[in-house]
């Protein structure tokens, strides 16, 4: 299939999100699209899959003018999409999500009405699984799947309604860099059996490694058209429009006394598993110490113990001296920590609430946004207007809710609402997931400005180039155990191997010693 896209334009009241772009996908190619958060990507793409009209501009596939007015038109026309929310019901098996909407039945009987074919749409999920080396268990519950296998199911259900292009939106903003990389194989396999994809992203080591084609869009416009061989400089300037410094400007840490300190820790998962077993460390002022490890090590219920979302089973925390183990989250974050959670929807907004009301949830009943019993509704809309212009959310108004805003811009609200108050601990865990490489910048820098004014971080991460650019000291978890701590200068190789479990059996250095 050839796609092309003509002078395609769309505005949502005062802001155009689509302004005239032109894009042509070839059959068989890998056609990346990459911008900022809120630069009119999804737009576009939600566009050419018939969930949103363009103001102006046609869709020609092969050479004749089509016109999406609904999903069901695109998907006829040979084009999938996998949304970077997956749209997956978690109580239904594999197959039964991936004919949703397009139900097989058979006959029962001598009555006449269908059921479910349930073993031929199993039958369809073995296949193209096998096919395109999607492994999946088509009788597995998705809410029992990790975000991974998920992703497979929305790429299986695309592929058995037979598209030819596939839309693949953020695919990589919540996998683990394990699950990336099979994510790549797939794409690989599509391709070569023919397939088009339009990937879109802001990563830019994935596009140089994945894409035969790159388009650029900012602030809605087509910026250039490049080759993958592109250097990261080149790339960053065309997203952001100015020269991006992609490593941080950090200076020598200056400690001070111990913030945090994490004796003999242990937590439960979901399942009643333990998560974290025995973990001690300390963190002290002016120091950021990082954790790298696989998703899935511990983490995550590390994190949530640290700020009361999780109970301790063994062990115990204190910040400042001040023994905060099994507190309410409410009394931690008011001793002075901030919290960037892994899950932004989940844990780090109320999406139906306003930016505005975002931007103030952790303080709306203390001064200034609290006034007696009420709210000082100009004080918070003064705030969060100086909020949203100095993080860069792109919004059209502070009174937007934050289910509108875009992944990133999503992100942006919750780090600008935790670094916008004064705080002697920040918990920040995967804080640019799903950001672009700008506002990954402004992240970076924001992190190294709070370590450098005295303050302890705990930074989480699966991106080892974060964790290398921004600790002072590295802790590898693995099967929830801290296994070793390393300094930043400790080669990928050596990490990797620790994340993996090889040479675990070497003790990690004491806490809060050097490496």
């Amino acid at each position: 299939m050839k796609l092309e896209l003509r002078g395609i334009t769309k505005r949502f009241g005062s802001v155009v999100a689509n302004d005239h772009i032109d894009l042509t996908v070839e059959p068989g190619q890998i056609h990346a699209l990459l911008g900022e958060n809120g630069a009119g990507k999804s737009t576009l793409m939600n566009i050419l899959y018939g969930l949103t009209r363009p103001d102006e501009g046609e869709i020609l596939i092969d050479g004749s003018p089509v016109d999406f007015s609904r999903p069901k038109d695109a998907i006829a026309a040979g084009i999938g999409m996998v949304h970077q929310h997956f749209m997956l019901v978690p109580v239904f098996t594999v197959a039964e999500n991936v004919v949703l909407g397009d139900e097989r039945t058979r006959s029962f009987g001598r009555l006449g009405f269908g059921l479910l074919d349930r073993r031929r749409a199993r039958q369809d999920v073995l296949r193209v699984s096998t096919q395109f080396g999607l492994a999946v268990d088509p009788d597995a519950l998705v809410e029992n799947l990790p975000v991974g296998i998920q992703q497979r199911v929305e790429i299986i259900k695309a592929l058995l309604r037979d598209a030819t292009l596939l839309i693949l939106d953020e695919p990589t903003a919540v996998l683990t860099p394990g699950e990336t990389e099979d994510l790549f194989a797939v794409m690989r396999s599509l391709k070569a059996s023919g397939h088009s994809l339009v990937f879109i992203t802001h990563k830019l080591n994935e596009v140089q490694k994945m894409a035969d084609t790159i388009t650029v869009i900012r602030q809605g416009k087509v910026v250039g058209t490049m080759a993958p061989t592109a250097s990261d400089e080149e790339l960053a300037a065309r997203m952001v429009g100015r020269a991006v410094r992609l490593a941080p400007e950090k200076a020598a840490a200056k400690l001070g006394d111990v913030v945090l300190s994490v004796e003999g820790l242990t937590v439960l998962d979901d399942l009643g598993n333990t998560a974290v077993k025995g973990v001690s460390f300390d963190i002290k002022a002016g120091e950021i110490l990082g954790i790298a490890g696989v998703q899935g090590n511990g983490q995550t219920e590390l994190c949530e113990a640290l700020v009361g979302l999780r109970p301790v089973i063994d062990g115990r925390f204190s910040v400042r001296g001040r023994d905060l183990t099994n507190r309410a989250t409410r009394e931690i974050l008011h001793s002075g920590v901030g919290y960037v959670p892994e899950d932004r929807q989940a844990e780090g907004l109320v999406t139906e609430f306003t930016v505005a009301e975002n931007l103030a949830l952790d303080r709306y009943d203390q001064a200034p946004y609290s006034k007696g019993l009420a709210l000082d509704l100009d004080v918070m809309d003064t705030a969060a207007g100086e909020q949203v212009k100095q993080f860069d959310i792109r919004t059209e108004s502070i009174r937007t809710p934050a289910s509108s805003l875009s992944g990133g811009n999503q992100q942006k609200v919750v780090v600008a609402r935790e670094l916008s108050r004064t705080i002697g601990l920040l918990i920040a865990s995967q804080p640019t997931r799903g950001v672009d490489v700008g506002s990954i910048e402004f992240v970076h820098r924001r992190i190294v400005e709070v370590r450098n004014q005295g303050s302890a971080v705990l930074l989480v991460s699966t991106e080892l180039d974060e964790i290398a650019a921004l600790a002072d000291r590295i802790a590898v978890m693995y099967e929830g155990e801290v296994v070793a701590m390393r300094s930043p200068d400790v080669t990928r190789e050596e990490l990797g191997l620790l994340m993996a479990g090889a040479g675990t059996g070497e003790k990690a250095a004491p806490a809060g010693a050097p490496a």
